[in-house]
């Protein structure tokens, strides 16, 4: 009996975080935590085996840590030109390095550096988007963006009491989808190249991935990839994210057929009247006919730590930010392998 015991605890152990398993009704099943179909079967434990489904775990301590180092106060809120975005260029370009992305382009490191004016100070501000490749296998000459932008907006100049912008949802949850997504390519391979892009300069309007968009030949990026604000249930519930400019391609349609079976359900951007299709950095490939559209989670439209002093790391769901970034694992595959192709983006 004690053989018959070890033998099972082995394949538990084996199982837990490797793959996920299937009720006979299709509901839930455990495996996987903090996997995508996690759900149990309809006698309440453990469902019929149907079959075992290989995933990636991505690591939820690994997502808390990205996370909290960039939203941490010594990063004084992550302001294009500053000490404190520099100590997040520098966190990010390191955890390239223990990736293995090489660099891009013509570039002889991780950084493209830009100089441009602050539109309401008119100083001149110099800053760099960071930028990692992991070429692809089959069809390397095709080129999938994956983004989010780094900076935030700061401190506050006078006051008493907390004066840092930490941005933790917006958007060092982002960058943490994009660190994750690197580390996770790069163990499960990828047909197409990927580009991994922080950009600088969102906040001040787009200027570091606008500077980006300039200097590449659009016609070989097939898809973009950004990252912004996904660390908040959103108004769909659990187990959801929205997609910002759905009908102007059928990338999010791609994704809802990869997501189909996983328990996870994207959705249409429900805040038209925000126009965020064009305010985030997808908006700088889009301009140039590439289907690139952003994923959040938060409920905008009643979200009370938007640009905020509160927008704090411990106000995020590490399990939203964990479960978002595996489902775009999931839901981007077959772009990411060459299997689909989105249609090029229309800008009315």
């Amino acid at each position: 009996m004690k053989k018959i015991v070890s033998f099972l605890i082995v394949l538990v152990a084996i199982y837990s975080c490797a793959v996920v398993t299937k009720g006979n009704d299709g509901e839930n099943g455990t495996a996987g935590k903090p996997g995508l179909n996690g759900k149990k079967g309809a006698d309440g434990i453990s469902g019929n085996y149907v079959k075992a489904e290989k995933t990636f775990f991505i690591d939820s301590n690994l997502v808390r840590k990205h996370l909290y180092t960039l939203a941490a106060d010594d990063m004084e809120g992550r302001k294009s030109g500053t000490a404190g975005i520099e100590k997040a260029a520098v966190y990010i370009e390191n955890e390239y390095k223990k990736i293995g992305l090489s660099n891009f382009g013509d570039l002889s490191n991780y950084r493209q550096t830009l100089t441009f004016k602050n539109r309401r100070t008119k100083e001149d501000i110099t800053s760099s988007n960071i930028i990692g490749v992991l070429e692809g296998n089959s069809k390397k000459e095709e080129i999938v963006i994956i983004s989010a932008h780094y900076d935030h907006l700061g401190m506050k100049k006078s006051g008493e009491g907390d004066l840092i912008y930490n941005g933790a949802n917006d958007d060092a949850s982002g960058v943490t989808g994009l660190l994750a997504l690197a580390k996770y390519f790069k163990k499960v391979g990828n047909e197409r190249t990927i580009v991994f892009a922080a950009f600088t300069a969102e906040e001040m309007g787009l200027i570091g991935s606008t500077h980006f968009g300039k200097g590449i030949d659009a016609s070989k990026f097939v898809a973009g990839i950004n990252l912004e604000m996904i660390g908040k249930t959103p108004s769909f519930g659990p187990n959801t994210a929205w997609l910002t400019g759905f009908d102007r391609s059928d990338f999010g349609k791609i994704i809802q057929k990869n997501l189909e079976g996983t328990g996870y359900q994207l959705f249409p951007d429900p805040y038209k009247k925000f126009n965020l299709f064009f305010r985030s950095d997808n908006a700088s490939l889009a301009r140039l006919g590439v289907p690139s559209h952003t994923f959040s989670t938060t409920p905008i439209d009643v979200d009370p730590d938007y640009h905020k002093l509160t927008d704090e790391a411990e106000t995020l769901n590490m399990t939203v930010i964990t479960q978002t970034i595996q489902a775009v694992a999931k839901g981007t595959e077959s772009i990411i392998n060459g299997t689909d192709t989105p249609t090029r983006v229309v800008i009315k």
